[in-house]
């Protein structure tokens, strides 16, 4: 059990590492609107965008983007963000404790 458990914590670890590849990427795309992807680049964007699209605009759906003037705050990325290391927290603790 405490193997599964792991093993379910280490697929939440790789799922969150994919989310913070999803924010440099997108973070690059905010500065430097003529950058393309391309090689190994576009692969990992394409893994990381796949991975993680289906989470985020499930929640898309039910929380929208906070309009704050100008801009556009995008809640679902950081509740996906939140609720993945909580549970990957709670996960690791049992693990140990068994």
């Amino acid at each position: 059990m405490s193997a599964l458990l792991q093993i379910l914590a280490f697929a939440i670890s790789v799922l969150i590492v994919l989310l913070m590849a999803r924010a440099i990427f997108d973070w690059i795309r905010g500065f430097a609107r003529s950058w393309r992807p391309s090689g190994i680049v576009l692969v990992l964007a394409n893994i990381s965008y796949a991975l993680t699209d289906p989470p985020i605009n499930a929640l898309r759906r039910v929380l929208p983007p906070l309009n704050l003037g100008g801009i556009s705050l995008d809640l679902g990325f950081m509740v996906v963000l939140v609720v993945l290391l909580v549970v990957r927290s709670v996960l690791l603790a049992f693990a140990y404790a068994l």
